[in-house]
């Protein structure tokens, strides 16, 4: 029998936010899951929060959680039958981590941040949705890149075939070539779309939140775009004059003139030397240091691109900083360097030069028919979800290079739990395992990864890339 599991789990709101946790947590996530939690108490008192629950699988297994506020949350999951195994155990610890970060992502809803760079101009990160810039695309997945380049190829093919059909042959060659030149130089078109620089001299992100009460996020929610800006303008001026400090009063003050009440436990203020953990991991793998940027987004995400190394930038978002600690920040950007130790985006671009050149130069001339009927579309769905599957292969090997390098495979996977834990919820059911591994996704689905993460044995990794290629594999037919 397995035995029980007593941790403890961290999170970024308040203190003052526990109480509605428990209760998010009671009525959010357990109630709605009838089939699966029964049994469910929650008591509220002035000095400790308690909630308890049974958990009941397909197979008839059960156990007992209990889960209270004492400073820190603590929670204790005992099994109530002697089979029940550690992987049961595990998903029933992921639970309370899927609930939290689904609690917490809606206390950023009713959260105002404020982010900036030393020495260098404020910028209010966007209050409308993101276009789809050349950054985002490598924000996104690097793959992404590469499949506008293909569907951009297709397109001068067809336009050439039909204006100048003498010289439609070297359409594909002009356009590996300008493909080639986008992805040498890839480092400026990012590096000029970001938000901030970081350098050895300014090299330091400062991140201010103001938790409001989840029940006034209708009020902010109704503001107008020019109330919040106008607040945001007296603050980063406050900031600006004295020189990055942060004045809790001051901010306190400015969102009571506006009508906003904000206590100032509910404020968090967060120094993050940007550089020097870079530098650090730069070091670790042997590499020169790279440009580092910022993108003021609050979805968190990391990129690392260039050809090689020594022409390599990393862009980090200013969501990645609130949602994950220093130690997860560090194992990101050491699965980012991974991508740049495999020369990911190189290969990728020798992949699908390969098929675009495949596809001109041998399939049209053999069966032209394929190119003017719907065979066409099949053939390209099929060579899509080929590409986005070796790209797995590439994605877990990185994963694989931030646990040898940086040490840390369980905070790393820790790291995926809080920034998918949404597909991590969805790829509880077989069907959706199914289509994380065969759908346009050049990652292998977040289960999967985790699991992988927190059995590793770094040391006997000795082949990264073959080792994926056969964990991938054997991932996805066990899934089938």
């Amino acid at each position: 029998m397995v035995d029980p599991l007593i941790y403890t789990v961290k999170t970024e709101v308040p203190d003052s936010y526990m109480a509605q946790f428990f209760d998010f947590v009671h009525s959010q996530y357990l109630l709605p899951q009838k089939e699966r939690f029964s049994n469910v108490f929650r008591q509220n008192s002035s000095e400790v929060d308690t909630l308890s629950y049974t958990i009941s699988n397909v197979k008839g297994k059960q156990l007992y959680v209990e889960a209270k506020n004492d400073k820190l949350i603590e929670v204790k999951i005992t099994p109530l039958n002697s089979d029940v195994t550690s992987a049961e155990l595990k998903e029933a610890k992921q639970d309370i981590v899927i609930a939290l970060q689904m609690f917490e992502e809606n206390v950023r809803k009713a959260t105002m941040f404020f982010a900036w760079r030393e020495g260098q101009d404020i910028v209010p990160e966007a209050y409308t949705k993101p276009k789809k810039s050349f950054n985002r695309l490598f924000l996104e997945t690097q793959v992404i890149f590469f499949v506008v380049f293909i569907v951009f190829g297709t397109t001068i093919f067809i336009t050439l075939a039909t204006i100048y059909p003498e010289s439609f042959w070297i359409a594909p060659l002009v356009l590996i070539a300008v493909q080639f030149v986008f992805v040498f130089y890839s480092t400026k078109f990012i590096s000029r779309s970001t938000d901030w620089h970081i350098t050895a001299d300014n090299p330091t992100i400062h991140l201010l939140q103001f938790f409001l009460p989840i029940e006034e996020k209708m009020g902010v929610e109704k503001m107008t775009r020019e109330k919040i800006i106008a607040i945001k303008k007296e603050i980063y001026q406050d900031i600006t004059a004295k020189h990055g400090q942060i004045d809790r009063l001051f901010a306190q003050s400015v969102f009571e003139k506006h009508g906003i009440s904000v206590k100032l436990e509910n404020l968090s203020a967060k120094k993050i030397n940007i550089y020097q953990i870079v530098k650090d991991i730069a070091d670790r793998f042997s590499f020169p240091m790279p440009k580092i940027v910022v993108s003021n987004t609050m979805v968190p995400n990391a990129a690392a691109s260039g050809p090689s190394p020594k022409r390599g930038i990393v862009l980090i978002t200013t969501g990645l900083l609130v949602q994950l600690d220093e130690s997860e920040i560090r194992s990101v950007l050491g699965h980012e360097f991974g991508h740049l130790r495999g020369r990911d985006p190189l290969i990728l671009y020798g992949l699908t030069s390969a098929e675009f050149l495949f596809r001109f130069y041998v399939l049209f001339p053999l069966l032209p028919i394929i190119f003017s009927t719907f065979l066409f579309f099949v053939y390209f769905w099929g060579i899509m979800m080929v590409i986005f599957f070796i790209s797995k292969f590439f994605e877990a090997r990185a994963d694989l290079i931030s646990a040898i390098v940086i040490g840390q495979p369980r905070v790393l996977a820790a790291s995926l739990e809080k920034i998918g834990f949404q597909r991590l919820l969805y790829e509880r059911a077989p069907s959706f395992r199914i289509q994380e591994w065969i759908g346009l996704d050049p990652h292998p689905p977040i289960y999967f990864r985790i699991n992988r993460l927190e059995q590793l044995e770094p040391e006997t990794i000795k082949h990264p890339l073959l080792r994926s290629i056969r964990d991938v594999t054997s991932g996805f037919i066990a899934s089938l």
